[in-house]
């Protein structure tokens, strides 16, 4: 009786020890998975951000439009129905009463003229909005490329 007695306080101890070590695992297992997640997050993030700041172009705005009240904000480069990124929306700010055509000239990394695009540029003082500039289906705005507003 005795025997049987110890025989089954051995096995309730070894199914307890087995149940503590499979908490135990699990725990570990799930404090693995939560460091992996958030250096894989990091990780993306920061090849986000460098992206980002590959694809950079920079605007710039003329001395003339600058005089005349204009200013710009943020700006994004995109597609109109080709796979060359060809259409720049630019945020455009007045300080003054404005309402003129401009162009939008685009140069590579090298310096060349690759497209230039018009539109017509309206607002009342205090004003902003959004304006896109529609390049040739041809002109590809890529990696640190320039746009010039005249």
């Amino acid at each position: 009786m005795k025997i049987y007695q110890l025989t089954t306080l051995i096995i309730l101890f070894s199914f307890l020890s087995c149940d503590r070590i499979a908490n135990k695992t699990k725990e570990g297992i799930n404090r693995g998975g939560e460091v992996v997640g958030e250096s894989a997050t990091e990780f993306f993030e920061g090849v986000s951000e460098g992206v980002d700041k590959t694809l950079e172009c920079t605007i710039i705005l003329s001395e003339d439009l600058q005089q005349n009240g204009l200013k710009t904000g943020v700006y994004d480069i995109g597609s109109q129905s080709s796979s060359n990124n060809n259409k720049l929306t630019l945020y455009v700010i007045f300080d003054t009463d404005f309402d003129r055509t401009v162009i939008a000239k685009a140069y590579n990394k090298s310096g060349l003229e690759i497209g230039r695009a018009k539109t017509t540029i309206n607002g009342t003082k205090g004003d902003a909005d959004y304006y896109d500039f529609l390049f040739d289906e041809r002109t590809d705005i890529g990696f640190r490329n320039r746009i010039t507003i005249e």
